[in-house]
C-alpha cells in the first residue's frame, strides 16, 4: 500500500497516517498540499491519503472541503483525531525580541492568536502551505522571508539544529484536529453502530426553505447532523454546496432514507462514505427511527399489493 500526506515529514498530518497500522509497513510520501495529495490518488498515484478536514478551533478546512468535492470518486474510509500543541522554533542565535515575521499554516496560526499577541505583538503572520514545511524553511531557504516558525513538537526534536523558544503556546489546550483517510473507489467499511456519513449536497436553486427541505429530509429519518458547512462551487455568486456530517452508516434504514429524501430534492448529491467515528460515539436512536420500526413499515406497506411489489404494479392499466 502506498500512502500519501499533507507534508513534509513532521506534520500532524504524518502523526494520524501513522496510526494506521498499514501505514507504518507500507510506503508513505509526502505532498505539498491536499488538493496535491488528494490528485496523487485520483491517478492512481497513492492508494490512499491523509488529510486534515476539520479543527475543533477552527472548523473546517477549507481545501479539503473543496478539493474531495470535485468528483464523486474519493471516498473517506477511515478518521482520526489528533490532540494539537504547538512549538516556537527558530535558528540559534534568535531570540524572541528578534522576532519580527512567523511562519506557519493558517489554523495553527488561528489557534495561537492570543498567545501571540501577548509574546510577539509586533510580529507579522506570513502564511505557510503546513507547520513542518515552514520550520524546514528556516533550515532550507538562504532567505525564507520570516525568523521563526511555529509546528509541531516532532519537528523540533527531529531537527535539533531548530532552537525551540517557547513551548505549549496554543491557546486551547484541548484543541483538536480531525483527519480523514481517503482513497478511490474503496469497499464501505462495515458498520459499526458508532459510524459517520459524510455528504456533498448541492443547494439545487436558491430561494427561501431550498434549505430547509433539504434538512428536513435528515429530520423526518432520525439522522442527527455533527457538521453542516456551505461552501461555494465557484460557478457563480450565490451558488453553494454543504458538506454535511451525519451520525450513522449507508447501511442503516434510516440513513438510506434521508439519502433518498436528499436525491429527490437535490440529485447532485455526492457519498463521500461511511466509516467508523474515532471517538467510539454511538448515536441516540428514537424507537420509531430503529431498523425494526423501518422493515416494520416497509412490511405493512408491502402487503397492501397482494399481487406483487409495489414497483411491479405500478405500469398497470388500474394503477
Amino acid at each position: 500500500m502506498r500512502y500519501t500526506f499533507l507534508g513534509p515529514t513532521g506534520t500532524f498530518t504524518e502523526s494520524a497516517l501513522l496510526t494506521v497500522p498499514s501505514a507504518v509497513v507500507g510506503e508513505r510520501f509526502p505532498s505539498n498540499s491536499v488538493p496535491a495529495a488528494l490528485n496523487a490518488v485520483r491517478e492512481g498515484v497513492a492508494d490512499a491519503a491523509m488529510v486534515p478536514i476539520e479543527n475543533s478551533m477552527e472548523g473546517g478546512v477549507t481545501a479539503t472541503l473543496d478539493s474531495i468535492a470535485l468528483d464523486n470518486n474519493l471516498r473517506i474510509i477511515q478518521e482520526v483525531l489528533v490532540p494539537i500543541t504547538f512549538v516556537l522554533v527558530a535558528l540559534p542565535g534568535t531570540e524572541i525580541k528578534d522576532i519580527k515575521r512567523i511562519s506557519t499554516h493558517s489554523h495553527a496560526w488561528a489557534q495561537v492568536r492570543l498567545w501571540a499577541e501577548q509574546r510577539v505583538p509586533r510580529a507579522e503572520y506570513v502564511p505557510g502551505q503546513s507547520t513542518a514545511g515552514a520550520a524546514m524553511g528556516l533550515l532550507e531557504d538562504e532567505k525564507p522571508g520570516y525568523d521563526a516558525a511555529i509546528c509541531a513538537p516532532a519537528v523540533a526534536q527531529a531537527h535539533p539544529e531548530l532552537v525551540v523558544l517557547e513551548e505549549n503556546i496554543e491557546d486551547n489546550k484541548q484543541a483538536v484536529t480531525r483527519f480523514v483517510l481517503v482513497a478511490k473507489d474503496p469497499d464501505i467499511p462495515a458498520p459499526t453502530g458508532a459510524d459517520k456519513t459524510t455528504l456533498v449536497v448541492p443547494l439545487p436553486e436558491d430561494r427561501p426553505g431550498a434549505l430547509l427541505e433539504l434538512l428536513q429530509q435528515f429530520s423526518t429519518s432520525g439522522v442527527n447532523l455533527s457538521r453542516i458547512e456551505s461552501r461555494p462551487t465557484g460557478e457563480f455568486l450565490g451558488s453553494y454546496f454543504f458538506s454535511i456530517d451525519a451520525d450513522g452508516h449507508i447501511y442503516d434504514a434510516r440513513m438510506r432514507t434521508a439519502l433518498r429524501g436528499l436525491h429527490r430534492v437535490s440529485p447532485g448529491i455526492q457519498f463521500l462514505g461511511s466509516y467508523p467515528r474515532a471517538d467510539f460515539r454511538k448515536a441516540e436512536i428514537d424507537s420509531i427511527h430503529s431498523e425494526d420500526a423501518f422493515d416494520s413499515a416497509r412490511d405493512w406497506v408491502e402487503s397492501l399489493f397482494p399481487g406483487g411489489r409495489p414497483e411491479q404494479l405500478r405500469h398497470h392499466k388500474h394503477w
